[in-house]
C-alpha cells in the first residue's frame, strides 16, 4: 500500500483508475510562502513543483514509517507569469482572459520518499494554446464549469467542459491532470507496488 501526499480529488481519481491501491493523507504546506522564496533563486516552474511535490510527501512520510509516500505538485506558467488556483470565480475569469489567446506551459512534479528520504522524482511538462473565445463564452464557461474551476490551476480541467477552451494540446494527458502517471507506474513496478 503507497499513500498518495495530495487532497487533490483529479490525483485521487488517476490513480484508483489505473487500479493502483492506495490510501490519502495531506498534509497542507505554505505553498505560496514556498513559492515566492523559490521566485527569488530560479524561474523554472519544474524546480519549484518538483520542491513542493517533495515537501508534501516529506511531511506525510513522517507518519506513515515504511510506506512510500508519493507527493506532486503542478505549476502553470505564461510569458513569465506563474499562475495558482483562483480564490473565487472572478479571479477564475481574470486568469481565463490573462491565457485567452495564449500558449502556456503546465509543469507536473510526482516524488517518492519513504521514511524521509527521496526514492523518485519525475517531472514533465505540456504546452496548451487556448483559443481566443469570447467574453460571452467566458461568461456560460464559468457558470458550466461552477466550483470546478477553483480546483486546478488555470481555472480549468481538460477532461470537462474546459476542453472548449483550447485549440491545440501538446503533451501527456496525465501530466496535464497533474500526475505522470505512466513514470509513476513504472516506479511503482520496480519497487514491488505493482505486479510487474
Amino acid at each position: 500500500m503507497i499513500v498518495l501526499a495530495s487532497g487533490s480529488a483529479t490525483r485521487r481519481a488517476v490513480l484508483a483508475a489505473a487500479g493502483v491501491e492506495f490510501q490519502v493523507h495531506a498534509l497542507p504546506v505554505d505553498e505560496e510562502g514556498i513559492k515566492q522564496a523559490l521566485r527569488l533563486e530560479t524561474d523554472h516552474p519544474a524546480r519549484v513543483a518538483e520542491t513542493l511535490a517533495e515537501m508534501k510527501a516529506m511531511r506525510v512520510s513522517a507518519k506513515h514509517p515504511g510506506m512510500i509516500v508519493i507527493g506532486a505538485d503542478q505549476m502553470l506558467d505564461c510569458d513569465g507569469a506563474w499562475f495558482d488556483k483562483p480564490a473565487d470565480a472572478e479571479a477564475a475569469a481574470a486568469q481565463l482572459r490573462a491565457l485567452r489567446g495564449k500558449t502556456h506551459r503546465l509543469t507536473s512534479a510526482v516524488v517518492a520518499v519513504r521514511d524521509g528520504r527521496r526514492l523518485w522524482h519525475h517531472t514533465d511538462s505540456a504546452k496548451l494554446t487556448m483559443r481566443r473565445f469570447s467574453d460571452d463564452f467566458l461568461g456560460e464557461y464559468l457558470t458550466r464549469a461552477g466550483d470546478g474551476v477553483l480546483t486546478s490551476v488555470g481555472a480549468y480541467q481538460l477532461e470537462g467542459v474546459g476542453a472548449q477552451l483550447f485549440m491545440l494540446v501538446e503533451g501527456d494527458h496525465f501530466t496535464i491532470l497533474g500526475l505522470p502517471l505512466l513514470p509513476l507506474l513504472d516506479f511503482l513496478r520496480e519497487n514491488g507496488e505493482l505486479i510487474p
